[in-house]
């Protein structure tokens, strides 16, 4: 049975829920929900195993806050021995409209923390991840507050909508592979 990990990033604590920089988390709950699983503490990440079409899925949520994401999943990785091309980073995006989401094979970190940490980690920048548009309305200087700041009420109404889709998007790559996946949803606005 092939085995995923998919990993959403975030910042665990209260004052992080429901943050723009927290929308891997959201969007892995998401997908927990859907597939019927809850997490539990485990090493490095609150972990959640599922079963989806004879794919075996183990969603994290790392709990070394988002600099030290690199430790979770370089040992996630090695805990089933998964190629790279198994596991999906999911993590915001700024360049990105709100709600805009895309696929991709690899990529740079683009001064993003948590992807600079796996890439460190694992040494390569040859992952799939799962981009996530956030915008980038703020003004000049005051990029952290806006990342790290919670959604506006009608922000969130477009995250919620888009939840759906993301986690469709993922078990798609789990099934059909990145391709599938990237022609099926990178188009959708």
């Amino acid at each position: 049975m092939s085995r995923f990990l998919i990993v959403g990033l975030g910042n665990i604590g209260e004052e992080y829920k429901h943050t723009r920089h927290n929308i891997g988390f959201d969007i892995v709950d998401h997908l927990s929900q859907k597939l019927d699983v809850s997490f539990s503490s485990d090493r490095l990440a609150d972990v959640a195993e599922a079963k989806y079409k004879g794919r075996q899925l183990t969603l994290i949520k790392p709990t070394t806050y988002m600099n030290l994401s690199g430790k979770a999943v370089l040992y996630w990785k090695n805990y089933f021995k998964l190629p790279v091309e198994n596991i999906l980073v999911v993590v915001d995006e700024l360049a990105f409209p709100l709600g805009q989401f895309k696929l991709h094979p690899k990529g740079s970190n683009g001064g993003h923390n948590g992807l600079k940490s796996i890439e460190e980690s694992l040494q390569t920048t040859q992952y799939p991840r799962l981009r996530f548009g956030i915008g980038n309305n703020f003004p000049k200087g005051k990029q952290v507050e806006y990342v790290l700041g919670k959604w506006k009420d009608e922000e969130w109404k477009i995250v919620q909508e888009k939840l759906p889709l993301c986690s469709d998007a993922i078990l798609c790559f789990v099934f059909e592979g990145l391709q599938n996946a990237m022609n099926k949803y990178n188009s959708l606005k």
